[in-house]
């Protein structure tokens, strides 16, 4: 059960007002003191939340109901700020923002409400005088279920200025948690160009970075006025998200699964590293830009979208890794590659070799597309059952060549097919949280354990994944079980679920393994056509694929009937419930919990989609 854990929100009006390095420096500042710490951040970005999880000396976690689905986030909260004795949620955007537009569903405010945690509001002040009573006001009424519990004052002018704003502050009796003046808050943070990577890599500059905003925030703030407001925070009752819950029982054999990463963050989702532990795995991290193999014995790699795509010249120049990969990849071994993995594993990207697994070429476009999409698999693969469906986020530049195989990895209403299944390869620019659907993991293991995928069919013929791939009608198949059988005999899944080190600890490493490699790789790519050599896979057919669903428009498939892939029975929650929670109070006018007459009230149709090709702001 989730107990009385103090905790605070730091949101802004909007984006640009300070809140990253406003979060971070007062993770660091507390950690200075000794108190026990742990960061969050609202959405997917994994940049933010590795700064955090440096700032805090624990791994910074992920709270996107969009992802997870909003009856996951107050137990997700509850695992990660166990032993905490303060967690600080950084908002995105700003407090009623949202990027589907459905801010009672996925943003800040609702992350807020859930958690029922106090929200520190932080302000550039700059060209603002008397006016910001109004904005604050505003937000303060705007919300009943939120609770504003004090403004932070960012890049005030001068003392004249400070007292200024805070006597109109206290004209409507808003507290002033505290001021900084133009130049206090250092723009210290490494460029999101670089995105986890400096965290990843522990380099000095991201230790300095969060150093200079800890010391910055103690000088400014009232740490002891912050302490007291999150531990303000009422007892959350329900119950704690374990992965070993989430897993079920593990796997008797250990096999090794490499997660990409570096010694500071992996390039995935925290939960995806616990998972695939409570599942069986051995877990161990191997890092594309510096590694030069895969880890002896490895049986299973999984790189997640984490990983910038800045990083690319990196990547084809570490050439002794990509031939490493693609003999892991051809021998059948399973890989998940997400985001900038799925060029990686292509021919080339924008003209660098790359590991050469998929007939696919890869160029950096101009806009960045990014957005949630509600994702169908067409077909079964190592990730998911043919007719599974999930929400994953994207988020990227490089347009790869061709778009989809002759086994798409994703369908979505109104898109073309994206992403490759090939033997257990499945590809993708899609990137996933696993605590949405914990099978995933135990699918994985499953995988490892019984081995390599065989080639079938006709001599020279490259096939597809080794698993069936039926024709899907009825209800969409569902997870919850035990995964489906893979090649080889099924492995046992009894014993108790081995977890990974407490808060902070690094994820457990492996000695060396065997590892049965064959000497030369051969045969056609999967993907396109190839510039030479034997012939690739057959072309996309036109009609409708075997385990596939019918066109509906131009490329696009129909979503099956039935619930989605990880998700809850539809009995879980009733409208107005929160599972473990009871009713929730309900805004005036709102037909939904946290949703009101200005906010609106979501699509929940099987088509309902978000608006997609709109980059989130931090």
């Amino acid at each position: 059960m989730i107990t009385a854990q103090p905790r605070l929100v730091v949101s802004a009006p909007a984006s640009g007002h300070g809140k990253t390095a406003i979060a971070v420096g007062l993770l660091a500042a507390m950690a200075a003191r000794g108190i026990p710490t742990a960061g969050f951040k609202v959405g997917p970005d994994h940049t933010d939340a590795a700064y955090l999880g440096l700032a805090s000396g624990r791994p910074g976690r992920n709270l996107d109901p969009r992802l997870v689905g909003a009856q996951r986030i107050a137990p997700l909260f509850g695992h990660g700020a166990s032993g905490a004795q303060l967690s600080v949620i950084e908002g995105a955007m700003g407090l009623f923002d949202s990027l589907t537009g459905q801010p009672e569903v996925d943003g800040t405010a609702a992350v807020a409400a859930a958690l029922r945690a106090p929200v520190a509001l932080v302000v550039d002040v700059a060209a603002m005088g008397h006016s910001l009573a109004a904005l604050v006001h505003g937000f303060r009424m705007f919300d009943e279920m939120v609770h504003l519990g004090g403004v932070i004052l960012n890049r005030v002018a001068s003392p004249r200025h400070e007292q200024m704003l805070r006597s109109a502050l206290d004209d409507i009796g808003m507290p002033v948690l505290g001021a900084l003046r133009r130049g206090d808050l250092p723009n210290v943070l490494p460029s999101r160009t670089h995105g986890l990577v400096p965290v990843a890599h522990r380099s000095v500059e991201a230790a300095r970075a969060v150093r200079r905003l800890g010391e910055a925030v103690a000088r400014s703030l009232d740490l002891d006025r912050l302490m007291a407001l999150a531990n303000s925070a009422p007892s959350l009752p329900g119950p704690l998200w374990t992965p070993a819950e989430a897993a079920g029982d593990p796997a008797e054999t250990r096999p090794l699964v490499a997660l990409a990463g570096g010694p500071g963050a992996p390039y995935t989702y925290v939960e995806t590293a616990e998972l695939l532990t409570a599942a069986g795995a051995e877990v161990v991290v191997v890092d594309p830009l510096r590694d030069e193999s895969l880890p002896p014995g490895t049986r299973a790699l999984v790189v997640g979208s984490g990983l910038p795509e800045g990083y690319a010249e990196e990547l084809s120049a570490n050439r002794r890794l990509c031939a490493d990969v693609a003999r892991f990849a051809r021998d059948g071994w399973p890989v998940v590659a997400e985001g900038v993995a799925l060029p990686w594993l292509g021919r080339e990207l924008d003209g660098r070799p790359m590991c050469g697994v998929l007939d696919i070429t890869g160029s950096t476009g101009e806009q960045t597309v990014a957005g949630y999409r509600e994702a169908t698999a067409p077909g079964t693969s190592v990730l998911a059952p043919a007719g599974a469906r999930i929400t994953g986020y994207k988020q990227h530049r490089a347009v790869v060549t061709p778009r989809a195989g002759a086994a798409p990895a994703w369908t979505w209403s109104g898109g073309n097919p994206e992403g490759f299944v090939w033997r257990q390869v499945h590809a993708s620019q899609l990137g996933l949280h696993w605590a949405a659907a914990p099978e995933i993991a135990k699918r994985l293991v499953a995988a490892a354990i019984a081995g390599p995928a065989k080639p079938s069919g006709p001599a020279g013929q490259m096939p597809g994944p080794q698993m069936p791939t039926p024709q899907v009608s009825g209800p969409v198949p569902q997870l919850a079980g035990p995964a489906p059988q893979l090649a080889g005999p099924a492995p046992q899944l009894a014993g108790p679920a081995p977890q990974l080190g407490g808060p902070g600890q690094p994820m457990p490493m492996s000695g060396p393994r065997p590892r049965p490699v064959q000497d030369s790789i051969s045969g056609p790519l999967p993907g396109g056509p190839a510039p030479s050599g034997p012939p690739s896979d057959p072309a996309p057919t036109t009609g409708p694929v075997p385990g596939m669903f019918p066109p509906e428009g131009p490329g696009g498939m129909s979503p099956p009937p039935g619930p989605a892939f990880g998700m809850p029975p539809a009995d879980a929650a009733g409208p107005g419930m929160s599972p473990g929670h009871g009713p929730l109070p309900q805004r005036p006018g709102g037909a939904m919990p946290n949703g009101g007459p200005i906010h609106g009230t979501p699509d929940t149709g099987p088509d309902a989609r978000p608006p997609s090709d709109v980059p989130i702001s931090s």
